[in-house]
């Protein structure tokens, strides 16, 4: 796992460090995992909170998740329409299968929803059973962060507003049988796929259907339900985007390969394939990329985030080389740009639509060989077509001068929208800030006054580097704000706020740091200095 590899004619010694296996983690120095567990994430390893250890040590010893005797619950916790509306789909299924004779109570400890611990005798429902049939109420007393969020927006663009939401407001069930039963409609509705003709029978089933049907259930098979952030399933004209609480147990190329499967709530992925849903066996995500693949599409785009744990599918309805971009990248570049290999124009086309490309994306859409990928990017940078930052893994490139904004990211867009969200505090699960009292307030009227101030440089396509300064000193009066809570105020891109700005007003002795001895700290702030 050592090599030398050449990176703008300099050799390079590069060591891969494995990923930890769940069974190995956490990995922690001293004697007590609670207080001296580290992970890594990118540019350093940093230290994990007791709540980030205490799920790892779960993940750890429980080999399934869903599997728990919930004490005190009974079938009176349960929505006896759902599992109705279940035992019929299974009993069309399977019109001759045994279990279709057992009672209620015995069919469900059948399909995994009920059982027995063989030590002391007691039975009772399974959080798996809980989950997937059970009532709102019922369902937040045993897992207090469970919330399940279908968005749809009208534009091909992250935006705060959406056509159609469905979520855990009172208004519905709001268990998983439910919310997949409503979302796969609304998923599968206005899909503009040709179908395909078997002899004389329309066949209404496409690979995009399959593909979407699959990503639905992986979501709600192997989400963390002890997680700070909810279930969020993301429609738009041009994409769908799914996300998930809790990390992959496996690494990720693992994951893209498949035949590998280990699943956190084997129990949930079993009722979901006793009606012919979801695949076994690892080759749930496999099918997902061949099946996009086919209908030449921009491969999906999988990734993890570590604060908090949150895995992400990405899934764009984009043409792989499309011709508009070509001609807009042709129109930019001129005659150097026809010249290029085919794996320098999928870079270029990837930065077009997406406004950023790594090597991991890049190597998700190629044959090519890592290494020679390194050298693809490599040259862009040196021939002037792309500017790259960040370290190591999270190096990105981006057209020169037009560093990438988030607001194509999915994690960007369900925190706005968790901003503004009514009902249950979404803010305290949200995907960028950590629980502390001196950070953005979720108080709608705070926000305001914020986005009051931001407003003469928000409002502006330009404005003077004194008033950005004024702004930001305005802004961070009474509070630290992060680069991100910064840039999302002022409508600028993170990264121009840094270099530009935020860097040389520490320098300046304007602002101070929250994390002054970790410059690359994840959560890093800025506050104005106090006289």
């Amino acid at each position: 796992m050592v090599e030398v590899i050449n990176i703008q004619s300099k050799q390079v010694i590069r060591v891969q460090v494995p990923r930890a296996r769940r069974t190995q983690r956490p990995v922690y120095i001293k004697q007590n995992p609670l207080t001296g567990t580290y992970r890594r994430n990118y540019e350093g390893d940093y230290l994990c909170d007791e709540e980030t250890v205490r799920r790892m040590l779960a993940e750890q010893v429980e080999d399934v998740r869903d599997a728990r005797l919930l004490e005190g619950y009974s079938f009176e916790d349960l929505n006896l329409n759902t599992f109705n509306v279940y035992r019929n789909l299974f009993k069309a299924t399977k019109p001759d299968h045994p279990w279709l004779e057992l009672d209620d109570r015995e069919f469900l400890r059948s399909i995994g929803g009920w059982g027995r611990d063989r030590q002391t005798g007691v039975e009772g429902l399974r959080l798996a059973g809980l989950l997937m049939f059970g009532k709102l109420r019922s369902i937040l007393d045993a897992v207090p962060n469970y919330v399940v969020d279908y968005q749809e927006s009208p534009r091909p663009k992250t935006e705060a507003r959406w056509v159609d939401r469905l979520t855990t407001d009172g208004t519905w069930s709001g268990n998983l049988y439910d919310f997949y039963r409503r979302v796969i409609q609304k998923l599968f509705a206005d899909l503009k796929v040709p179908f395909k003709l078997k002899g004389t029978e329309r066949i209404d089933e496409t690979p995009v259907h399959e593909a979407l049907r699959e990503a639905l259930v992986n979501t709600l098979i192997h989400a963390d339900y002890t997680g700070r952030v909810s279930i969020l399933v993301v429609k738009r004209p041009d994409m769908f985007g799914f996300r998930n609480p809790g990390s992959m147990r496996l690494p990720l190329e693992e994951v893209k390969q498949g035949g590998i499967s280990d699943c956190r709530n084997r129990n949930l992925q079993k009722m979901f394939q006793l009606v012919g849903l979801g695949e076994q066996a690892g080759s749930g995500i496999p099918r997902i990329y061949n099946n996009w693949k086919q209908q030449h599409w921009r491969l999906p785009e999988l990734w993890e985030q570590l604060e908090p744990e949150q895995t992400l599918l990405s899934m764009k309805m984009v043409s792989l080389l499309p011709e508009e971009t070509l001609k807009k990248l042709d129109d930019r570049f001129g005659s150097p740009f026809r010249e290029l290999s085919n794996d320098q124009m999928l870079a270029l086309v990837t930065v077009a639509n997406e406004g950023k490309v790594t090597h991991a994306r890049l190597k998700d859409m190629t044959t090519a060989h890592p290494r020679d990928l390194s050298q693809v990017l490599s040259s862009l940078v040196r021939d002037g077509f792309l500017e790259s930052d960040g370290a190591t893994r999270g190096t990105f490139y981006f057209f020169p001068g037009e560093p990438p904004c988030s607001d194509d990211n999915l994690v960007e867009h369900s925190y706005r929208l968790d901003i503004e969200s009514s009902g249950k505090d979404l803010l305290s699960s949200s995907d960028h800030l950590p629980a502390s009292s001196d950070h953005l307030p979720a108080s709608s009227d705070h926000l305001s006054s914020l986005s009051a101030l931001a407003a003469p440089v928000r409002e502006k396509g330009k404005a003077s580097k004194e008033l950005m300064q004024e702004v930001i000193l305005k802004l961070c009066r009474k509070q630290f704000l992060t680069q991100k809570e910064l840039a999302e105020l002022l409508d600028r891109s993170p990264n121009t706020l840094r270099t530009s700005y935020l860097n040389q007003m520490v320098s300046d002795g304007q602002l101070e740091l929250k994390y002054p001895d970790k410059l690359t700290h994840p959560y890093q702030a800025y506050r104005t200095r106090r006289a």
